[in-house]
């Protein structure tokens, strides 16, 4: 427990405002309003929200978010006491717990640290790199999740180059098949006036077929172009707007995916830091005066989260037939999905395509 003579340090807020408040969360059926709790004592004086966990109640209703201090339960405070004691105090509540609290009125730029965008940076060498060359270079502790949509980035891409070279290849194609009808159209034309000044009048009726034959040539040819035509159009538009949408949708999740393993990575080093002061018996600064920095990065942290991300930059992906809800996984799954299903359709137009 804290008393006046166990801490003697007034809170580094580091500028950051707090707005107090009190939120009623309905319990699911275990018992749970989906929070994890930090700091308390004996170390930090503030208890504070570590985690809102996806599909919970603290999570659907809104309201609580990573780094808000917790000041008491059911209008008990739970100053001095240690993040257990409050966790049972919660569990203790049947049916709806109300929770006090300070809201942390942090801005996401403030965390936003030179380190943050050191490690984003090392994300996207590490996501290139091979395991064994990673851990050659000391960068394994980077690779916090094998990222399978880089990849698949890099397959799109190639079959972009290689479905756009076959269509240029294609339009060579169609265009000398063109110029081979308008030939079979000359042929016929010449046919036909040698049969009409043939006197004779078998030898004109078979010039004349030839005429005819060549011209219907020229005219089925005709028809199979208008047919292709527009598929190759449709064909352009995919490989000129989707398939670039596509990569831009999928450049985006990657690159909030890369901030928020970043800021992961620093709460985990933040964690080990605290652990190791603690143990040596010496608490640092920042836990003993609140602890606010590590609940900046927190909040920012979950300010970063792929999904909340995206949804508040215009839910991108829209103009891609793309959207998902839930976690990243859903993310990934969903872009995954939609590259298949690009890739097939691509495939599909030219199966169509040569068929004719």
């Amino acid at each position: 427990m804290f008393t006046d003579m166990d801490y003697d340090l007034e809170e580094d807020k580091l500028g950051i405002p707090t707005v107090p408040g009190t939120v009623c969360l309905k319990k699911d059926a275990n018992n749970l309003i989906g929070i994890s709790i930090g700091g308390g004592a004996q170390y930090c004086p503030c208890l504070y929200i570590v985690q809102v966990f996806d599909n919970t109640p603290a999570a659907l209703e809104g309201t609580l978010a990573a780094g808000d201090e917790i000041t008491g339960v059911n209008g008990k405070p739970v100053k001095g006491k240690t993040k257990v004691e409050v966790a049972k105090m919660i569990q203790a509540v049947q049916g709806e717990a109300t929770i006090h609290y300070n809201k942390l009125q942090a801005d996401p730029k403030q965390g936003k640290s030179l380190d943050i965008v050191l490690k984003k940076v090392k994300h996207r060498l590490v996501e290139n790199m091979s395991s064994g060359t990673a851990d050659a270079l000391g960068l394994s502790r980077a690779i916090l999740c094998n990222d399978g949509l880089v990849k698949r980035l890099e397959e799109l891409e190639k079959t972009a180059e290689l479905y756009k070279g076959l269509m240029e290849h294609t339009k060579r194609l169609l265009r000398a098949f063109f110029e081979l009808s308008q030939t079979h159209r000359a042929f016929g034309d010449v046919f036909s006036v040698i049969g009409v000044r043939e006197p004779q009048a078998a030898a004109s009726e078979a010039f004349v077929k030839f005429a005819d034959a060549h011209r219907n040539i020229e005219k089925y040819g005709i028809q199979l172009l208008k047919t292709i035509k527009p598929m190759l159009h449709d064909l352009n538009t995919y490989l000129h707007k989707a398939i670039p949408d596509t990569k831009l949708t999928i450049r985006k999740y990657l690159d909030v995916k890369f901030e928020y393993l970043s800021y992961c990575l620093k709460v985990k080093e933040m964690d080990d830091e605290e652990y190791s002061s603690i143990a040596m018996g010496e608490p640092l600064y920042r836990v003993s005066t609140g602890n606010y920095e590590y609940r900046l990065v927190l909040r920012c942290r979950q300010e970063a989260h792929p999904c909340r991300c995206l949804q508040n930059t215009g839910r991108t992906g829209i103009s891609s037939g793309l959207w998902w809800t839930g976690g990243p996984a859903n993310a990934e799954e969903s872009i995954r999905s939609l590259c298949d299903r690009r890739l097939i359709l691509c495939r599909t137009v030219f199966c169509l395509i040569f068929r004719k």
